[in-house]
């Protein structure tokens, strides 16, 4: 089985950013995309399972506090300004 390799309009390189120079091709199990002018390439699963595990963040980790619960003394701790007079300013 040879593959059909075709050229998507209007889609622009996500790696040099020029237009009409990705092309895309699919096997059974997988979508590609490439650009012929600078070599990007990356592919998706057709079935919709994610690639590799989601990394783990300070959103997503199991215990992590729903954030719209979050009270703003949790997020910021309060820091008095201090303001000096500009000396080359003029007064008018």
């Amino acid at each position: 089985m040879s593959v059909v390799k075709r050229f998507v309009a209007g889609v622009v390189c996500p790696r040099c950013a020029e237009m009409d120079t990705t092309r895309m091709y699919r096997d059974e199990e997988r979508e590609y995309r490439e650009c012929v002018k600078c070599g990007f390439e990356d592919s998706l699963r057709l079935d919709g399972r994610p690639e590799a595990e989601e990394l783990e963040t300070r959103v997503n980790h199991e215990g992590a506090a729903d954030p719209l619960t979050k009270t703003l003394e949790t997020e910021v701790t309060a820091q008095p300004l201090q303001f000096y007079p500009n000396p080359q300013a003029k007064d008018h």
